[in-house]
Protein backbone atom coordinates (compact mmCIF):
# COMPACT_ATOMS: atom_id res chain seq x y z
CA UNK A 1 0.00 0.00 0.00
CA UNK A 2 1.31 3.44 -0.93
CA UNK A 3 2.52 5.45 2.03
CA UNK A 4 2.95 9.19 1.81
CA UNK A 5 4.25 11.85 4.20
CA UNK A 6 2.57 15.22 4.53
CA UNK A 7 4.28 17.90 6.60
CA UNK A 8 2.14 20.69 7.99
CA UNK A 9 4.91 22.93 9.47
CA UNK A 10 7.70 21.98 11.80
CA UNK A 11 6.68 20.98 15.29
CA UNK A 12 7.78 23.29 18.07
CA UNK A 13 9.89 21.63 20.75
CA UNK A 14 9.02 24.33 23.26
CA UNK A 15 5.52 23.02 23.94
CA UNK A 16 4.63 22.97 27.64
CA UNK A 17 3.42 19.95 29.58
CA UNK A 18 0.80 17.95 27.70
CA UNK A 19 -2.73 17.07 28.75
CA UNK A 20 -5.46 15.34 26.75
CA UNK A 21 -9.23 15.85 26.70
CA UNK A 22 -11.38 13.09 25.21
CA UNK A 23 -15.10 13.21 24.44
CA UNK A 24 -17.07 10.13 25.49
CA UNK A 25 -20.35 9.54 23.67
CA UNK A 26 -23.31 7.60 24.94
CA UNK A 27 -26.06 5.70 23.16
CA UNK A 28 -29.05 4.39 25.08
CA UNK A 29 -27.29 5.22 28.36
CA UNK A 30 -24.17 3.19 27.52
CA UNK A 31 -20.70 4.32 26.50
CA UNK A 32 -20.21 3.72 22.80
CA UNK A 33 -17.42 1.25 21.89
CA UNK A 34 -15.91 3.84 19.53
CA UNK A 35 -15.48 6.19 22.50
CA UNK A 36 -13.49 3.52 24.33
CA UNK A 37 -11.41 3.06 21.16
CA UNK A 38 -10.71 6.81 21.16
CA UNK A 39 -9.52 6.55 24.77
CA UNK A 40 -7.16 3.78 23.71
CA UNK A 41 -5.78 6.05 21.00
CA UNK A 42 -5.45 8.96 23.42
CA UNK A 43 -3.44 6.76 25.79
CA UNK A 44 -0.76 6.39 23.09
CA UNK A 45 0.16 10.03 23.71
CA UNK A 46 1.26 8.91 27.16
CA UNK A 47 -0.11 11.91 29.02
CA UNK A 48 -2.92 12.37 31.60
CA UNK A 49 -6.38 12.01 30.04
CA UNK A 50 -9.50 13.86 31.13
CA UNK A 51 -12.81 12.75 29.64
CA UNK A 52 -15.89 14.90 29.13
CA UNK A 53 -19.51 13.74 28.91
CA UNK A 54 -22.49 15.97 28.12
CA UNK A 55 -26.25 16.23 28.42
CA UNK A 56 -28.70 13.73 29.85
CA UNK A 57 -26.81 10.85 28.27
CA UNK A 58 -23.63 12.12 29.90
CA UNK A 59 -25.36 12.19 33.27
CA UNK A 60 -26.37 8.57 32.74
CA UNK A 61 -22.85 7.34 32.01
CA UNK A 62 -20.68 9.54 34.25
CA UNK A 63 -20.18 6.83 36.89
CA UNK A 64 -19.35 4.28 34.20
CA UNK A 65 -16.99 6.74 32.51
CA UNK A 66 -15.19 7.26 35.82
CA UNK A 67 -14.04 3.63 35.60
CA UNK A 68 -12.29 4.01 32.26
CA UNK A 69 -8.65 3.01 32.85
CA UNK A 70 -5.91 5.56 32.23
CA UNK A 71 -7.97 8.69 32.90
CA UNK A 72 -7.61 11.06 35.84
CA UNK A 73 -10.93 12.92 35.82
CA UNK A 74 -14.45 13.03 34.36
CA UNK A 75 -16.01 16.36 33.44
CA UNK A 76 -19.81 16.51 33.23
CA UNK A 77 -21.58 19.23 31.24
CA UNK A 78 -25.18 19.30 32.39
CA UNK A 79 -27.93 20.97 30.47
CA UNK A 80 -30.63 19.95 28.02
CA UNK A 81 -28.92 21.97 25.26
CA UNK A 82 -26.35 19.16 25.07
CA UNK A 83 -28.97 16.46 24.60
CA UNK A 84 -28.86 14.81 21.17
CA UNK A 85 -25.27 16.07 20.80
CA UNK A 86 -25.93 19.07 18.57
CA UNK A 87 -22.48 20.08 17.32
CA UNK A 88 -23.44 23.76 17.43
CA UNK A 89 -23.79 23.43 21.23
CA UNK A 90 -20.94 21.01 21.90
CA UNK A 91 -18.27 22.95 19.98
CA UNK A 92 -18.35 26.12 22.16
CA UNK A 93 -18.40 23.91 25.26
CA UNK A 94 -15.30 22.01 24.20
CA UNK A 95 -13.58 25.25 23.19
CA UNK A 96 -14.09 26.75 26.65
CA UNK A 97 -12.95 23.60 28.45
CA UNK A 98 -9.84 23.23 26.27
CA UNK A 99 -8.80 26.84 26.68
CA UNK A 100 -9.59 27.11 30.39
CA UNK A 101 -7.44 24.08 31.27
CA UNK A 102 -4.78 24.46 28.55
CA UNK A 103 -5.37 21.04 27.02
CA UNK A 104 -2.94 20.30 24.19
CA UNK A 105 -4.81 17.36 22.62
CA UNK A 106 -8.50 16.65 22.00
CA UNK A 107 -9.76 13.24 20.85
CA UNK A 108 -13.23 12.25 19.69
CA UNK A 109 -14.59 9.11 18.02
CA UNK A 110 -14.88 9.40 14.22
CA UNK A 111 -18.64 8.97 14.59
CA UNK A 112 -21.36 11.11 13.03
CA UNK A 113 -21.17 13.34 16.12
CA UNK A 114 -17.38 13.52 16.13
CA UNK A 115 -17.22 14.31 12.41
CA UNK A 116 -19.70 17.12 12.90
CA UNK A 117 -18.07 18.61 16.01
CA UNK A 118 -14.42 18.49 14.95
CA UNK A 119 -14.43 21.01 12.05
CA UNK A 120 -16.54 23.47 14.04
CA UNK A 121 -14.20 23.17 17.02
CA UNK A 122 -11.23 23.62 14.70
CA UNK A 123 -12.75 26.84 13.36
CA UNK A 124 -13.36 28.18 16.87
CA UNK A 125 -9.79 27.42 17.94
CA UNK A 126 -8.24 28.31 14.57
CA UNK A 127 -6.41 25.00 14.21
CA UNK A 128 -6.42 22.25 11.57
CA UNK A 129 -8.25 19.08 12.75
CA UNK A 130 -6.98 15.61 11.86
CA UNK A 131 -9.75 13.23 10.88
CA UNK A 132 -9.98 9.44 10.98
CA UNK A 133 -6.56 8.75 12.45
CA UNK A 134 -5.62 5.06 12.51
CA UNK A 135 -2.18 5.22 14.14
CA UNK A 136 -0.25 7.49 16.49
CA UNK A 137 3.44 7.84 15.73
CA UNK A 138 4.16 10.44 18.41
CA UNK A 139 2.52 13.33 20.25
CA UNK A 140 2.44 15.38 17.03
CA UNK A 141 2.52 12.79 14.22
CA UNK A 142 -0.43 10.68 13.10
CA UNK A 143 -1.39 8.31 10.29
CA UNK A 144 -4.70 8.66 8.47
CA UNK A 145 -6.15 7.04 5.31
CA UNK A 146 -6.66 9.04 2.12
CA UNK A 147 -8.07 8.20 -1.34
CA UNK A 148 -10.72 5.86 0.11
CA UNK A 149 -8.08 4.03 2.13
CA UNK A 150 -5.84 3.26 -0.84
CA UNK A 151 -3.03 5.37 0.60
CA UNK A 152 -1.89 6.36 4.08
CA UNK A 153 -0.72 9.87 4.93
CA UNK A 154 1.59 10.47 7.87
CA UNK A 155 0.73 13.98 9.08
CA UNK A 156 2.77 16.10 11.46
CA UNK A 157 1.14 19.06 13.19
CA UNK A 158 2.67 22.06 14.95
CA UNK A 159 -0.63 23.49 16.18
CA UNK A 160 -0.67 24.39 19.87
CA UNK A 161 -3.84 22.31 20.23
CA UNK A 162 -4.17 19.07 18.28
CA UNK A 163 -7.72 17.98 17.45
CA UNK A 164 -8.23 14.45 16.13
CA UNK A 165 -11.05 12.02 15.43
CA UNK A 166 -10.22 8.34 15.87
CA UNK A 167 -11.36 5.55 13.55
CA UNK A 168 -12.78 3.01 16.01
CA UNK A 169 -11.85 -0.03 13.94
CA UNK A 170 -8.15 0.86 14.22
CA UNK A 171 -7.96 0.71 18.04
CA UNK A 172 -9.51 -1.95 20.29
CA UNK A 173 -11.78 -0.45 22.97
CA UNK A 174 -10.36 -0.31 26.47
CA UNK A 175 -11.98 -2.43 29.18
CA UNK A 176 -13.63 -0.66 32.11
CA UNK A 177 -11.84 -1.02 35.44
CA UNK A 178 -13.06 -1.19 39.03
CA UNK A 179 -11.72 2.02 40.56
CA UNK A 180 -13.39 5.34 39.81
CA UNK A 181 -11.77 8.74 39.31
CA UNK A 182 -13.17 12.11 40.48
CA UNK A 183 -16.18 13.64 38.70
CA UNK A 184 -16.56 17.40 38.24
CA UNK A 185 -19.17 19.64 36.66
CA UNK A 186 -18.30 22.16 33.93
CA UNK A 187 -20.23 24.72 31.94
CA UNK A 188 -19.61 26.65 28.75
CA UNK A 189 -18.94 30.37 29.24
CA UNK A 190 -19.30 31.23 25.55
CA UNK A 191 -22.79 31.73 24.11
CA UNK A 192 -23.42 29.25 21.31
CA UNK A 193 -25.87 31.49 19.39
CA UNK A 194 -27.25 28.22 18.09
CA UNK A 195 -30.12 28.48 15.59
CA UNK A 196 -30.38 24.72 15.11
CA UNK A 197 -32.89 22.67 17.05
CA UNK A 198 -33.48 18.97 17.44
CA UNK A 199 -36.75 17.87 15.84
CA UNK A 200 -36.96 14.07 16.01
CA UNK A 201 -35.10 10.84 15.41
CA UNK A 202 -36.03 7.38 14.22
CA UNK A 203 -33.97 4.66 15.86
CA UNK A 204 -33.61 1.29 14.15
CA UNK A 205 -33.61 -1.38 16.83
CA UNK A 206 -32.32 -4.89 16.29
CA UNK A 207 -31.46 -7.96 18.31
CA UNK A 208 -28.29 -8.29 16.22
CA UNK A 209 -24.97 -6.91 17.58
CA UNK A 210 -24.09 -3.31 16.75
CA UNK A 211 -22.56 -3.11 13.28
CA UNK A 212 -19.81 -0.67 14.22
CA UNK A 213 -18.35 -2.82 17.00
CA UNK A 214 -19.42 -6.41 16.16
CA UNK A 215 -16.77 -9.13 15.97
CA UNK A 216 -18.67 -10.83 13.14
CA UNK A 217 -20.56 -9.22 10.25
CA UNK A 218 -22.67 -10.72 7.47
CA UNK A 219 -23.21 -8.29 4.56
CA UNK A 220 -25.50 -8.55 1.57
CA UNK A 221 -25.12 -6.91 -1.80
CA UNK A 222 -26.87 -6.28 -5.08
CA UNK A 223 -26.67 -9.99 -5.94
CA UNK A 224 -29.50 -10.72 -3.50
CA UNK A 225 -31.88 -9.08 -6.02
CA UNK A 226 -34.62 -7.97 -3.60
CA UNK A 227 -35.52 -7.31 0.05
CA UNK A 228 -37.26 -10.67 0.49
CA UNK A 229 -34.12 -12.57 -0.52
CA UNK A 230 -31.95 -10.27 1.63
CA UNK A 231 -34.06 -10.93 4.72
CA UNK A 232 -34.48 -14.62 3.91
CA UNK A 233 -30.76 -15.36 3.46
CA UNK A 234 -28.80 -12.78 5.44
CA UNK A 235 -30.80 -12.71 8.68
CA UNK A 236 -30.73 -16.51 9.35
CA UNK A 237 -27.00 -16.69 8.60
CA UNK A 238 -26.30 -13.73 10.88
CA UNK A 239 -28.41 -15.32 13.61
CA UNK A 240 -26.43 -18.57 13.43
CA UNK A 241 -23.14 -16.65 13.66
CA UNK A 242 -24.45 -14.13 16.24
CA UNK A 243 -23.23 -11.52 13.76
CA UNK A 244 -24.25 -7.99 12.85
CA UNK A 245 -25.97 -7.39 9.53
CA UNK A 246 -24.38 -5.09 6.96
CA UNK A 247 -24.98 -4.17 3.34
CA UNK A 248 -23.35 -2.60 0.32
CA UNK A 249 -24.51 0.79 -0.91
CA UNK A 250 -26.15 -0.89 -3.91
CA UNK A 251 -28.27 -3.00 -1.56
CA UNK A 252 -29.21 0.02 0.53
CA UNK A 253 -30.07 2.15 -2.51
CA UNK A 254 -32.23 -0.69 -3.85
CA UNK A 255 -34.24 -0.70 -0.62
CA UNK A 256 -33.12 -4.13 0.62
CA UNK A 257 -32.39 -2.72 4.11
CA UNK A 258 -32.04 0.48 6.15
CA UNK A 259 -29.17 2.83 5.31
CA UNK A 260 -27.84 2.49 8.87
CA UNK A 261 -26.51 -0.93 7.78
CA UNK A 262 -24.37 0.43 4.93
CA UNK A 263 -20.70 -0.56 5.05
CA UNK A 264 -18.24 1.46 3.01
CA UNK A 265 -16.62 4.81 2.39
CA UNK A 266 -19.93 6.65 2.85
CA UNK A 267 -21.24 4.21 5.47
CA UNK A 268 -19.73 2.49 8.48
CA UNK A 269 -16.08 1.45 8.67
CA UNK A 270 -15.79 -2.01 10.23
CA UNK A 271 -12.91 -4.36 11.03
CA UNK A 272 -14.46 -7.49 12.60
CA UNK A 273 -12.79 -10.84 13.18
CA UNK A 274 -15.05 -12.33 10.49
CA UNK A 275 -16.68 -10.56 7.54
CA UNK A 276 -18.98 -12.58 5.28
CA UNK A 277 -19.87 -10.85 2.00
CA UNK A 278 -22.87 -12.39 0.21
CA UNK A 279 -23.60 -11.20 -3.31
CA UNK A 280 -21.27 -8.23 -2.84
CA UNK A 281 -19.26 -7.38 -5.96
CA UNK A 282 -16.58 -5.45 -4.07
CA UNK A 283 -16.65 -1.88 -5.39
CA UNK A 284 -13.76 0.21 -4.10
CA UNK A 285 -16.11 2.27 -1.91
CA UNK A 286 -17.31 -0.88 -0.15
CA UNK A 287 -13.80 -2.29 0.23
CA UNK A 288 -12.72 0.93 1.94
CA UNK A 289 -15.15 0.13 4.75
CA UNK A 290 -14.27 -3.52 5.43
CA UNK A 291 -10.90 -4.52 3.96
CA UNK A 292 -9.22 -4.39 7.40
CA UNK A 293 -11.40 -7.29 8.61
CA UNK A 294 -9.30 -10.15 10.00
CA UNK A 295 -10.95 -12.88 7.88
CA UNK A 296 -13.02 -12.09 4.79
CA UNK A 297 -15.34 -14.70 3.28
CA UNK A 298 -16.94 -13.97 -0.10
CA UNK A 299 -19.81 -15.81 -1.80
CA UNK A 300 -20.50 -14.69 -5.36
CA UNK A 301 -21.34 -16.44 -8.61
CA UNK A 302 -19.06 -14.12 -10.60
CA UNK A 303 -15.46 -15.44 -10.41
CA UNK A 304 -14.19 -12.04 -11.62
CA UNK A 305 -15.87 -10.07 -8.79
CA UNK A 306 -13.34 -7.66 -7.16
CA UNK A 307 -14.34 -8.91 -3.69
CA UNK A 308 -12.29 -12.07 -4.34
CA UNK A 309 -9.13 -9.94 -4.53
CA UNK A 310 -9.37 -9.20 -0.79
CA UNK A 311 -11.15 -12.36 0.38
CA UNK A 312 -9.32 -14.94 2.49
CA UNK A 313 -11.93 -17.55 1.57
CA UNK A 314 -13.90 -17.30 -1.66
CA UNK A 315 -16.76 -19.45 -2.89
CA UNK A 316 -17.94 -19.11 -6.50
CA UNK A 317 -21.51 -20.35 -6.25
CA UNK A 318 -25.17 -19.43 -6.54
CA UNK A 319 -25.91 -17.68 -3.23
CA UNK A 320 -29.51 -18.95 -3.28
CA UNK A 321 -28.12 -22.47 -2.87
CA UNK A 322 -24.86 -21.88 -0.99
CA UNK A 323 -26.13 -19.61 1.80
CA UNK A 324 -29.03 -21.84 2.96
CA UNK A 325 -26.70 -24.83 2.89
CA UNK A 326 -24.07 -22.96 4.95
CA UNK A 327 -26.71 -21.75 7.40
CA UNK A 328 -28.07 -25.27 7.81
CA UNK A 329 -24.66 -26.74 8.57
CA UNK A 330 -23.67 -24.15 11.18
Amino acid sequence: MLRSFVSKRFFSSTRASLDTLAFVESAQSKITPTSLSAINAASKIGEPITVIVAGSEGEAIKDEAAKIPGINKVLVAKGTQYDHYLSEELSPLFKDVIQSSNFTHFFTPASAVGKSVLPRLGALLDVQPLSDIIKIESKDTFVRPIYAGNALATVQSSDKIILASVRGSAFPPVELGAEAVPIEEVAATTESNNRTEFVSEQLITSERPDLGSASKVVSGGRGLKNKETFDGLIEPLAAKLNAAVGASRAAVDSGFCDNSLQVGQTGKIVAPELYVAVGVSGAIQHLAGMKDSKTIVAINKDPEAPIFNVADIGLVADLNEAVPELTGKL
